[in-house]
């Protein structure tokens, strides 16, 4: 007999050999029906796998990001074995999960067009309907060359050529289908529900030009019909709320030929964007932060130092001045570690707090720009904290502070990444694990739940990441905090400690928005232009319906704008009802309806973005309201 303990603590006695799927069934046929995948004893496995030893059970279900990659994995098999029976010829390639989906890649006699997507969901639900079993086989090196050898899949013997000569080396077979990969996967194909066949592109194998270009089939799966139209019900408004369209739409910003990937702020724009930035410094200033500014440019030996020279210089741009090197900064940080170095501190004026709105230059390939979200010129608001060694784990826990208050001010819930030294750092792998342990200490105390990211640190230290999630339920990673043990060593950075001798500072690099330019794309689209009324670069538009009330609403603007309202009024000739259509496209909060009543009573007609008519109020009473609602960052 074996001893399998739950995640809830319990233990439970079983035969050895029995398969994990069977574990679930004896705990409960719901828990086993929802299950999707298991970890036993830390390692993710197949529901079919036999259980021979003692262990820690954890079931999986599609709540659980793991579970859902197992799911959409599964759901790339059936899919490639679907193609693979409507088009005998096409090879294999690749089939992994990605965020809300999957894709397979092909290398097929066949051009694959949207007309086939249709045909291609029919022979996967058949496939689905079959219920085939999904059977984990482990080959030898010889038996796996040999078996894709006979198949022609050129590029599954690629694959394993390239694996470790001590690799476990598996299959999975569900029906005539057989395919290279280490799993895990789903019991049976029964267990996919709706799928959906989205979309094509080209793709490099391996991503190198140098190789051949193969078709790529994008899709997406879930266990529900409900979910999958709620999908596909926010992939239409996404659509709909494309920041790049809405920024041309509602005069905000624009990207241009003339300058691919550095975008152009439009006046409505600059005045969003002065207000998060206002807002950014406020908060700042209250948290006992110092605005410091850095040049755009400085010298290579500088980016030498750094470390930026030998792992960054591809994604940097250069320039020649009296015939020295130079470089367009990407990042914020060097410059920050110089304006520390022009004082002698002392142990009594750390913690330091240094922010920055540091405008950064990164050369990315233009395949990969997209509006705000993906640009070559962007503000990062930056700040370097320099600190004692006992500062750590507060000054952590006071950015995390901060990114709340910010992120809750948006209606943003979020969830916490850890990521770990990456292959190409800098440093000993002790300094490593003691920054990775306190940034872990920080989180545990303050009660955070995290995910970890083996390998996915900055070259310079361990970071916490923050993934925002918008009204499309789509996520991003904007916030981030970074431990470096490092570039204060680089930089010969020190301190006068109680002892009068000099230490070396412990340094925080830190964003919160990530980058204003991408930030305001996310805001655009989560709240589909419509921003809350402190935000938004039109508050209130007056609208006269006769040449009567048009000397009122000049004073009711006056008035407004003298509260610190921006307002603006419409004196054309044109219909009241085009003035509204108009204010409504473009997503302005209030509008005020002006005729002869309301200029002889000293009232306004408002209309509200949202509620509609909210009939007639007093000027005063309506301006009152508006000014607190703004100082109050209503959503």
């Amino acid at each position: 007999m074996i001893s399998i303990r739950l995640k809830d603590g319990s233990q439970r006695e079983y035969p050895e050999g029995i398969s994990l799927l069977q574990v679930a069934e004896d705990i409960s046929p719901k828990l086993a029906k929802n299950a999707m995948a298991a970890v036993f004893n830390g390692k993710i496995s197949d529901l079919n796998s036999q259980v021979k030893e003692d262990g820690c059970l954890e079931l999986l279900d599609f709540e659980d990001e793991r579970a859902r990659e197992v799911y959409r994995h599964s759901s790339a098999h059936v899919m490639a074995q679907a193609v693979k029976r409507l088009w005998p010829e096409s090879k294999l390639a690749i089939g992994p999960a990605i965020d809300k989906g999957f894709y397979y890649d092909f290398d097929s006699g066949h051009t694959f067009t949207p007309e086939d997507f249709a045909t291609i969901e029919e022979e996967m639900k058949r496939i689905i309907k079959a219920d085939y079993p999904i059977v984990r086989k482990e080959l030898s090196r010889e038996e796996a060359l040999q078996f894709f050898s006979e198949r022609s899949e050129d590029y599954k013997l690629e694959l394993i050529e390239d694996l470790p000569e001590d690799a476990v080396i598996s299959t999975y077979q569900q029906g005539e289908f057989v395919d290279l990969c280490a799993g895990p996967h789903l019991p049976s194909t029964g267990r996919l529900k709706a799928i959906k066949v989205m979309s094509l592109a080209g793709a490099y194998w391996r991503g190198s030009e140098k190789n051949p270009m193969l078709q790529r089939v994008y899709a997406t799966s879930f266990p529900k019909k409900s979910m999958l139209d709620d999908y596909l019900q926010k992939l239409e408004e996404a659509k709909k709320r494309d920041h790049r369209r809405l920024g041309r739409e509602l005069g905000l910003f624009v990207v241009l030929d003339e300058g691919p990937g550095f975008p152009f702020f439009l006046p409505k724009g600059m005045v969003l964007r002065n207000e998060l930035e206002n807002f950014w410094r406020e908060e700042h200033r209250k948290a006992g932060y110092q605005e410091i500014r850095t040049p755009i440019i400085l010298s290579r030996e500088l980016w030498e130092r750094s470390g930026h020279w030998d792992h960054y210089k591809d994604n940097m741009y250069f320039t020649t001045i009296d015939e020295g090197d130079y470089a367009i900064k990407p990042m914020n940080c060097p410059g920050g570690l110089l304006v520390y170095k022009q004082n002698l501190h002392s142990y009594k004026e750390l913690p330091l707090r240094m922010g920055e709105m540091g405008l950064v230059h990164r050369h990315e390939m233009s395949g990969v720009l997209h509006g705000l979200m993906r640009v070559r010129a962007f503000t990062q608001d930056d700040a370097h904290i320099f600190m004692l060694p006992e500062q750590i784990i507060d000054e952590i826990k006071g950015v995390m502070d901060l990114v709340d208050r910010f992120y809750s001010l948006f209606g943003f819930p979020y969830h916490v990444e850890l990521s770990t030294k990456p292959e190409k750092a800098m440093g000993s792998d002790e300094i490593w694990e003691a920054a990775t342990n306190a940034l872990i200490k920080a989180l545990e105390e303050r009660g955070m739940e995290y995910k970890v990211n083996e390998g996915d640190g900055a070259f310079y230290g361990p970071k916490i990441d923050f993934h925002l999630q918008d009204s499309l339920d789509r996520t991003w990673q904007c916030g981030t905090i970074q431990l470096d043990f490092q570039m204060p060593e680089k930089f010969d950075l020190t301190y006068v400690g109680e002892d009068g001798g000099k230490h070396r500072p412990v340094m925080i690099h830190r964003v919160i928005y990530g980058s204003i330019e991408r930030f305001i794309g996310i805001l655009t689209e989560h709240f589909g232009g419509a921003f809350p009324l402190w935000l938004a670069p039109v508050q209130v538009r007056v609208l006269p319906i006769t040449q009567r009330s048009q000397d009122y609403a000049r004073q009711v603007v006056t008035e407004l704008e003298q509260a610190g309202i921006r307002v603006e009024a419409d004196f054309r000739s044109e219909k009241i009802g085009y003035k509204i259509r108009e204010g409504q496209l473009q997503k302005i909060p209030y509008l005020l309806v002006l005729g002869d009543r309301e200029a002889e009573e000293g009232t306004v007609s408002v209309r509200h973005r949202k509620e509609g008519d909210l009939g007639a109020k007093l000027l005063e009473e309506f301006k009152q309201t508006i000014v607190k609602e703004i100082k109050d960052k209503v959503l």
